[in-house]
């Protein structure tokens, strides 16, 4: 090994003492702890158990409760949130008055603590809360949102797809600048509509970006998590607990590390097996018409 490798490897050993500690270990001890049953108060009985623990899951339907509201969480929130970033980038990149202003007024949720936005909405959303007001005030009764089972779940969803929109916005807004002016000149020439410049030329030319913002969304959508501690922890009935916080409250509260390691794992496949599929589905990197 000559002197620049060695230089390079001290250089680089603290991150990899760093990763190997905190990011290697973890998810190799986790793995072995998915086929055992271990409990933190009693770890002189840890047992090697195989697959039993991913076993159970098949039975287990509290948790494919969590998977599915889990499920549709995320289909309730992706398309919505996408298409009201790509709306927004689309306003804010045609230089309204003001763009500048509002460009920072959409991205200011994202930059806000989850844990403060949950805190707010659970206030907005409370029987005495500012939603309620405001519908007595045009005649609508108020609901109890967060405590009503078939509700409680939607107004998350509304709040997720609130925080979430700016940072979106911003990415399709740096996509959208990328694309060569030219372009739409030259389509404007030929005569191309608004709508044709967007089916043929936006969309397209968006589409790593779309992938990106879709494939990140997913990911985040599947492992929500810090809006139903805040809000709700999993209640009512469990009609807000999520497959994230359902390994939380095994692993940490009941002590079932084993078996929220086999929950963890499990939302790994699922979501490795989603990535995959959008991948293949949206064609990453291909232009229309290849």
């Amino acid at each position: 090994m000559g002197g620049r490798e060695r230089a390079g490897l001290l250089f680089t050993a603290p991150w990899l003492l760093t990763f190997a500690a905190f990011g290697l270990f973890p998810v190799l001890f986790s793995l072995g702890l998915s086929v055992s049953r271990f409990n933190p108060t009693h770890p002189d009985a840890a047992r090697w158990v195989g697959l039993a623990n991913y076993r159970e899951l098949l039975t287990d339907g509290t948790f494919w409760q969590s998977v599915g509201n889990t499920l549709f969480f995320a289909v309730g929130t992706i398309p919505f949130t996408t298409a009201i970033a790509l709306a927004m980038a689309l306003l804010v990149h045609a230089r309204p008055p003001a763009s500048g202003f509002f460009r920072t007024a959409l991205f200011v949720p994202t930059v806000v603590s989850l844990v403060v936005v949950s805190l707010v909405f659970r206030y907005i959303y409370a029987p005495t809360g500012m939603l309620n007001a405001i519908l007595s005030r045009v005649g609508v009764e108020g609901r109890a949102w967060l405590q009503e089972p078939d509700l409680a779940l939607p107004a998350i969803m509304a709040m997720d797809v609130w925080a979430a929109v700016g940072y979106y916005m911003i990415l399709m807004l740096a996509g959208l600048k990328a694309i060569p002016r030219e372009v739409y000149d030259s389509a404007e020439v030929d005569g191309a509509g608004w709508w044709t410049r967007l089916v043929h030329i936006t969309i397209p030319c968006l589409r790593p970006i779309l992938l990106f913002v879709i494939v990140i969304n997913t990911i985040r959508s599947l492992q929500v998590f810090v809006e139903i501690v805040v809000m709700t922890q999993g209640g009512p009935l469990n009609r807000t607990l999520t497959v994230v916080y359902y390994l939380y409250e095994t692993a940490f509260y009941k002590l079932r590390m084993g078996y929220g390691s086999a929950v963890a794992y499990a939302l790994f496949a699922v979501l490795f097996l989603v990535t995959l599929v959008q991948l293949r589905l949206l064609r990453f990197g291909r232009a229309v018409g290849d």
